[in-house]
């Protein structure tokens, strides 16, 4: 592949037109596109009245939810256009503008979902941000949205989808650094309005039993992964969790042995185990094995790259993310002529080398989120969902397919919980006298809120 210009920084661009066939679509997209059939609110009261707060002039509103799946965008644009504005008319109030939100998306959607994708969020009022490396651009327009705009601001804290609806992953400080700038502004202006942060929880459940479907998709992973699938197809969830236990295994022996054996990535024995492969994967050897063979993939990565493994799994994902981004669409100084054909050849060269490293960490990114225990804590159909999705994302990845198309395992309802603002300028003086401290104790703040939002699924 060829190298390309640099990545720039979209901005929002409100369309009222956008909006408006969009608030249309919107239905018809949920159901036949995402299977999501219903959608049920709890504590909408708090949120009717921080918007009633806003468009009042007493407050700034930050929207702060979970994002355990792509459809999260889609689900809180219902919120918002649907939800908000019918519980308004009901307690007499006719929100003006009619409520909508203003928001951060990663700029690498429109890399893998389409320029139209890119189009289409900033016209809805989005703003592009760069995850992994410091988006003045973004970071500056979001400060000024939250500040000034004429609308909330809505964002998650987690950073990235997660894949899990009954699993909350660490938090990024940004949404509570944002708060507390905005707070900051506010107090340094004069100005005498709240900062108000929102924690709304965002979860999935099915309508009717999925354990056909749910057997099924099980079914063509194990055929994937070179296993027989079980031919009486019982569905009974002890089975179905042998069955994935099993999968698991499968997958994790042959990534193994091609970072071993083709790659020539230094496993040791403890990692590489000999036995059954059969053995339930949530013994203590599974996550162990699993962390150890992810992290010597992202290494290999790094190396090649000139970068030292620091933080978490996902926190180097991203940084590979960047640096990738740097090689495939790299800023070039105005004052540079234009390359030679031989050295615009030896960067072509690069961006192939990049793109193909870039490879490992996708299939990392997949799997980082899979483990022996989230199904086996509880059983539910739900959580088989989950992790059968995410090694099927992990699957497309190995295989060369794209995963943009999950397959739909049954009617969906949404369940979105919205708790009680956190009040920011409560905590404005800790502000200025720690920062740092401050933002994280914000931060675990917003996580435990949102901890509680979830609630565990029915179980068969």
């Amino acid at each position: 592949m060829a190298t390309a210009p640099p990545l720039e920084f979209l901005p929002p661009q409100l369309d009222g037109r956008v909006l408006a066939v969009s608030r249309l679509v919107l239905p018809l997209w949920l159901r036949w596109r995402c299977g999501i059939e219903a959608v049920e609110v709890e504590g909408m009261a708090s949120l009717v009245e921080a918007m009633r707060s806003f468009q009042a002039g007493e407050s700034r509103l930050l929207l702060a939810f979970r994002h355990p799946s792509l459809d999260d965008p889609l689900s809180m644009a219902r919120l918002l256009w649907v939800d908000l504005a019918r519980a308004g008319r009901q307690q007499g109030l006719r929100f003006d503008p009619a409520p909508t939100g203003q928001f951060l998306f990663d700029r690498g959607i429109p890399l893998w979902a389409g320029a139209s994708m890119g189009w289409l969020f900033t016209r809805l009022g989005g703003a592009s941000i760069q995850r992994s490396k410091l988006d003045l651009p973004a970071l500056r327009t979001a400060r000024r949205l939250l500040l000034e705009g004429p609308h909330p601001f809505a964002l998650a804290p987690e950073g990235a989808t997660n894949g899990h609806n009954e699993r909350l992953t660490p938090l990024e400080p940004g949404a509570a650094q944002l708060a507390f700038w905005t707070a900051a502004d506010l107090a340094d202006a004069g100005r005498h309005e709240r900062m108000d942060l929102v924690p709304i929880g965002l979860q999935y459940s099915f309508i009717a039993p999925a354990w056909g479907a749910i057997e099924a998709l099980l079914c063509r992973l194990e055929e994937g992964a070179g296993l027989a699938p079980d031919p009486s197809h019982d569905l009974a969830p002890s089975r179905l969790l042998e069955r994935l236990v099993h999968l698991g295994e499968r997958m994790l022996e042959q990534m193994e042995a091609f970072y071993r054996d083709k790659v020539h990535l230094a496993l040791s024995d403890a990692d590489n185990p000999a036995g059954d492969p059969s053995r339930e994967a949530a013994t203590p050897a599974f996550g162990p094995r699993l962390q150890r063979l992810m992290d010597l993939a992202l290494r290999r990565v790094e190396q090649s790259f000139g970068l030292h493994p620091c933080g978490s799994l996902t926190d180097r994902c991203r940084r590979l993310e960047q640096a990738g981004w740097d090689r495939l669409y790299p800023a070039e100084p105005a004052s540079d002529p234009p390359p030679s054909p031989l050295a615009q050849a030896l960067a072509d060269r690069l961006a192939d080398e990049t793109a193909a490293q870039l490879w490992h960490m996708r299939v990392v990114e997949s799997f980082v989120a899979v483990s022996g225990s989230y199904v086996r804590e509880r059983p539910s159909q739900e959580r088989f969902a989950d992790t059968l999705l995410l090694l099927w994302d992990t699957q497309c990845r190995i295989q060369g397919h794209t995963a943009n198309r999950r397959p739909r395992l049954g009617r969906r309802r949404a369940r979105i919980s919205i708790d009680t603002p956190i009040v920011v300028d409560e905590r404005l003086a800790d502000y200025r006298r720690d920062r740092r401290r401050a933002v994280q104790a914000l931060t675990d703040d917003l996580s435990l809120r949102l901890e509680r939002l979830i609630v565990p699924s029915p179980l068969a």
